[in-house]
């Protein structure tokens, strides 16, 4: 018994030292409030964890979170008008930029200049532009998303609007116009873009600090939800976790110290309750959805009478909607095969010269309704990888070649799936293909996994853009039903742009995103040590 408290005691103060790099947000320099924000009785955390110790003043628990919950509450009714200002300021200044690049450089160059109205449109196609990629590649997301991410959003937004208009002026010059005016133009906007990241994220942060929450845990272990939300300590703060099967008066009270609540593997009739009863006290509530919520969301409502009906069906896609995308499918393939061949060629020439061996490969995979099929990719790992048998590839798996390596960051080695999109195999968005040995045993713990299988098998899809490389099967499965259940053209338009995103910056595994903390906390506990060091030289 006392060896399970020294260990639950050793969790708390862990998970609270890991906090502590956010102690400012008490406003008080001399105060660190990091371990008075949580009372993490079962959080288990990983064991590079244990090796951080920092020691620090505190204040109570009740006089930060209820000083914080005032100015959360009255700021926050006022956040969507500052990120829609935020936001109009940014495309101001794009179009600041380009109106100034066109009226100095292109307007009088063109063959028939525009007056002041054609001007005017110019203008506005290009703010259009800009509005459409950034909301496809969530640029404008101002404190949803990491200032490294909204970097990457928005470069790559505004280089593609860049490259669209200045073939968009030579089509209107009825030949190549210049093009160092919009290169200049798009060094100036990502010199405008990094200022408004750092002076936006300053000023959110500071009047929007993170939300005080508290994880309400069932069945499963939340220590791995915990983990990953506390990455986010600019938008989250974690501080207590109650189990669901502590009394109701408890978790009330838990519920009543905070600004919201994260329901992780609660039951039904529980979770319910909770839902309500947050509901009603307008607490936020966070709920890490199961397989039926993902199906209610996709639900068609029924007004036929005076009571309401939620009609759920496994249709999958409607005909209209397949025959929509099996068009929108052979389009693509056409073209991006003939755009992409001589990428294609290099890629198939660095494989042969790499090891001898063959350029592509065919795997066995699921597609619609069960049927199985070859799918065909290029070679990233030695041939015979698989002797010893089935067996999923790790991120820093010994059998992957050095170009298999590059291919697969970049998501090159997906190619050759565009010969399986002409064969109406897979679509170029969906479920990824899973391998009916995998298929099986995953089964076996999630039943519902077949439910994945009413619509084709995607080159890419939500939970490729989405997920993470070692995002856990069940996870992915949540978001697989939840692109079926919300499927739409756009939806499609979209994933595919955000897939553009992933190959050209990829984001790191939850394992890199644990080392990375890790490495903070580690410099963050030198630089105390070595200041505390200073003051006893001083002293």
């Amino acid at each position: 018994m006392q060896k399970k408290h020294e260990t639950e005691a050793e969790n708390i103060a862990l998970y609270g030292k890991y906090l502590t790099k956010w102690c400012t947000l008490c406003y008080n320099k001399s105060v660190c409030c990091g371990v008075c924000f949580v009372q993490c009785r079962d959080a288990v955390l990983p064991e590079f964890f244990r090796r951080i110790l920092w020691k620090g003043k505190h204040v109570s628990t009740e006089m930060c979170c209820e000083n914080m919950m005032k100015k959360n509450y009255n700021r926050d009714q006022f956040k969507r008008i500052f990120s829609f200002f935020a936001a109009v300021l940014l495309v101001g200044l794009y179009a600041a930029g380009f109106a100034w690049v066109w009226y100095e450089s292109y307007s009088d160059a063109i063959l028939l200049p525009f007056y002041r109205r054609g001007n005017w449109v110019m203008i506005l196609i290009y703010v259009v532009l800009v509005l459409l990629f950034a909301k496809s590649f969530g640029g404008l997301k101002i404190g949803y998303l990491k200032r490294t991410d909204m970097f990457y959003s928005q470069t790559l937004s505004i280089f593609c609007v860049n490259v669209v208009t200045y073939f968009q002026i030579s089509v209107v010059n009825r030949d190549f116009s210049a093009a160092v005016p919009m290169i200049l133009l798009t060094i100036a906007d990502l010199a405008v873009l990094i200022l408004w990241i750092v002076l936006t994220n300053r000023l959110c942060f500071r009047l929007y600090p993170p939300r005080k929450l508290v994880v309400i845990y069932g069945d499963r272990n939340a220590a791995e939800l915990v983990l990953k939300m506390s990455r986010r300590v600019d938008k989250y703060m974690i501080c207590e976790s109650v189990s669901a099967n502590a009394p109701p008066e408890e978790i009330q009270e838990a519920i009543a110290r905070y600004e919201g609540i994260i329901l992780c593997e609660v039951s039904g009739k529980l979770r319910n309750d909770l839902i309500k009863y947050c509901f009603a006290q307008n607490v936020r509530a966070y709920i890490a959805p199961k397989i039926s919520d993902i199906i209610l969301r996709g639900a068609e409502e029924i007004r036929l009478f005076d009571t309401p009906l939620l009609l759920c069906r496994n249709y999958g896609l409607t005909f209209e909607q397949r025959l929509g995308k099996r068009i929108f499918d052979l389009v693509f393939a056409v073209v991006f095969l003939v755009l992409l061949s001589p990428l294609m060629l290099l890629s198939a020439i660095a494989i042969k010269l790499d090891d001898g061996g063959p350029v592509l490969f065919k795997q066995k995979r699921l597609t619609y309704h069960g049927k199985e099929f070859y799918v065909y990719k290029f070679r990233s790992m030695v041939v015979n990888a698989e002797k010893a048998g089935p067996q999923l590839a790790k991120e820093n798996d010994s059998r992957i070649t050095r170009v298999g390596r590059i291919l697969r960051k970049c998501r090159l080695d997906e190619l050759p799936q565009l010969i399986n999109i002409l064969r109406g195999d897979m679509s170029v968005v969906g479920p990824r293909p899973e391998r009916p040995e995998l298929a099986e045993e995953y089964e076996k713990t999630m039943p519902e996994f077949e439910f994945r299988l009413q619509v084709k098998a995607g080159l890419t899809g939500y939970a490729q853009v989405t997920g993470l490389y070692d995002t856990l099967p069940y996870d992915k499965l949540k978001m697989d039903l939840m692109y079926i259940e919300n499927y739409s053209i756009f939806l499609d338009l979209r994933i595919i742009l955000m897939t553009l995103k992933t190959a050209l910056f990829p984001g790191e595994t939850n394992e890199e995103a644990n080392a990375h903390d890790a490495q903070e906390l580690l410099y963050q506990e030198e630089h105390m040590q070595e200041q505390e060091q200073e003051k006893g030289d001083h002293s």
